[in-house]
């Protein structure tokens, strides 16, 4: 680490260790957060799809394929699978990701509050149970 002073050094490291703390998430300021999504989506075991679908089991579950739930063609026909790259970039701005989405919802705007979010959701599993 020759000519690179030791103060920026650690600044950078401090840095990358906010943003993969970041990138983990808290789940349980996620589910204060996720209050605002509860307008049209439930989640748990007794959840079922409302003004938009059910969210358990989402993280990791093929966009567009909640049984029951109707779907705008751009939505069920995006190819995205819900992994936490894809959640972060729709949540941050659902219309840019799926252009036609039938989701009103202009985004989240903090990157902490769509990583809590995703912390939260990977707590259920397809089941409503919490894993």
């Amino acid at each position: 680490m020759r000519g690179i002073p030791l103060a920026l050094i650690s600044v950078f490291s401090l840095v990358v260790s906010a943003r993969v703390a970041a990138a983990d998430g808290d789940a349980a300021a996620g589910e204060a957060t996720f209050k605002v999504c509860r307008t049209c989506h439930q989640i748990g075991e007794s959840a079922r799809n409302f003004v938009g679908p059910e969210l358990n089991g989402v993280v990791g579950r093929k966009a567009g394929t909640v049984p029951g739930y109707n779907y705008s063609d751009a939505n069920k026909n995006s190819g995205l699978t819900w992994d936490e790259a894809a959640l972060t970039k729709y949540l941050h701005s659902p219309r840019e990701v799926v252009p036609g989405t039938k989701m009103a919802f202009p985004g989240l705007t903090r990157d902490s509050d769509i990583a809590n979010v995703i912390a939260y959701l990977k707590q259920f599993g397809p089941d409503g149970k919490k894993m």
